[in-house]
């Protein structure tokens, strides 16, 4: 009541109250230093440009080459699009890359049928070697007629879904059809048949 002595404060009491009257002391009105000169700070932030240790900086360099390496390589399994090589990248070349695998293309048959080709080359009647002749020249046909073919469809979906087709989308599909879809690189995303909408 009015008559009592107040209790001495503990020992955690004391503590706090320090801890307060610090942050007041160290609350500054202003900027409380002065400005670094230009100099100091351009001292700060330079680096050496050649490493101290330059084995370790090699080694580093390497293994982050390496990575960035095995990411691209993991993108162009999966197909995901943010480590694709910039030649892959985009909507419109995922969008070629789909219309391309989903149909069947003569071009993939066109390296085997070179290597027939060869085979029969070595055989020395010239009626099978005037007949393999006309079949590789009628197969470069229907090569390019397929082609072109694929050409008018890309130009048209991409412009139909894009507006108008970017500067390289139709001849890297019509590149892309040329090779057998084992080997394409991004990997195939849809089946046969699975056009994309």
């Amino acid at each position: 009541m009015f008559g009592r002595k107040k209790e001495a404060p503990t020992a955690q009491e004391t503590v706090d109250q320090a801890a307060a009257a610090d942050q007041a002391a160290n609350v500054r009105v202003g900027k409380g230093a002065p400005t670094p000169r230009r100099k100091d700070q351009v001292a700060a932030r330079r680096r050496p440009l050649v490493p101290d240790d330059r084995k370790a900086a090699k080694a580093a360099n390497r293994e982050a080459l390496r990575e960035e390496r095995m990411k691209t390589r993991r993108a162009l399994d999966t197909g995901e699009e943010r480590y694709l090589p910039l030649r892959d990248k985009g909507p419109n070349r995922r969008f070629v890359r789909d219309i391309v695998d989903a149909r069947w293309n003569i071009g993939e048959f066109i390296m085997i049928a070179a290597l027939v080709f060869v085979l029969f080359s070595f055989i020395q009647n010239i009626d099978v070697q005037l007949i393999v002749m006309a079949a590789f020249w009628v197969l470069i046909l229907l090569v390019i007629a397929d082609s072109f073919m694929l050409r008018r469809q890309i130009r048209k979906r991409l412009t139909a879904k894009f507006g108008a087709p970017n500067p390289g989308d139709v001849w890297y599909g019509v590149s892309r059809s040329l090779q057998l879809r084992r080997f394409r690189l991004p990997k195939p995303q849809v089946r046969h048949g699975q056009y994309p909408s």
